[in-house]
């Protein structure tokens, strides 16, 4: 039998929704283990006078639990 934990994560890049998703995971990686999948729950840009600056997604991180 295999158990699964969920974690949300966020992760802010100045380049693209795409970039923040790979650091996101690339970096729970490090943390965790048995990373088995992600998904995008939400997405937010940040503004500075009037231009976007930022890209944030909140990542649902699954992982599989050593025994």
């Amino acid at each position: 039998m295999t158990v699964a934990r969920i974690t949300e994560i966020s992760c802010v890049s100045g380049t693209s929704f795409q970039d923040a998703i790979v650091q996101g995971v690339e970096r729970a990686n490090k943390t965790l283990k048995n990373v088995k999948g992600a998904w995008v729950k939400d997405q937010e840009v940040t503004i500075d006078n009037g231009k976007v600056t930022g890209y944030k997604v909140i990542l649902k991180v699954t992982f599989i639990l050593a025994d």
